[in-house]
């Protein structure tokens, strides 16, 4: 198989958001301008909390627009079993813990370049995820993860209390 036949391990919003994104290919929106102004430079909908499965994807689409990823910072509340590294493509990845939440990845560009990427929760639907995702990277966003999360996503069916 030639090289130009290898499938790309990443999908970009919002052109591909209507077809069926499988666990490991990396739903990613980035901010398109050079300055850096906003809280979020990025927003990320992985289809699992799973980082074996998730984290290699994402960190080989980052690499093709930002260049070599060194750390990721991760809230281990929010993921399943988390290692000290991962090895994608024969490059190392450090996983750090932090207290983030689940609203939020820490990525290392380098020695000290750190982006930050909005992560949609696995079960958004895909219209909410593509709405939640143009306004983390829109060039006026001030909001934080969080803040965008819950203004945009549905409340969950089971959350939903009625009168008692």
């Amino acid at each position: 198989m030639a090289e130009s036949d290898t499938p790309i391990p990443y999908k970009l919003l919002p052109d591909e958001i209507h077809r069926s994104v499988e666990p490991g290919m990396a739903v990613l929106r980035l901010q398109t301008r050079q300055s850096r102004e906003g809280l979020l430079d990025g927003a990320w909908w992985p289809r699992s909390r799973d980082v074996a499965t998730e984290l290699p994807a994402l960190i080989r689409a980052l690499t093709v627009h930002l260049g070599p990823i060194t750390r990721v910072g991760l809230d281990t509340a929010a993921w399943e079993k988390i290692p000290t590294r991962v090895v994608v493509d024969g490059g190392v990845v450090h996983l750090d813990s932090f207290p983030v939440g689940d609203d939020t990845v820490l990525v290392t560009r380098g020695d000290n370049d750190h982006f930050a990427l909005m992560v949609v929760p696995p079960d958004t639907t895909p219209d909410a995820a593509r709405d939640a995702m143009a306004r983390a990277v829109d060039i006026g966003n001030v909001a934080q993860a969080a803040e965008i999360l819950v203004a945009m996503l549905p409340e969950p069916a089971g959350d939903i209390k009625g009168p008692a």
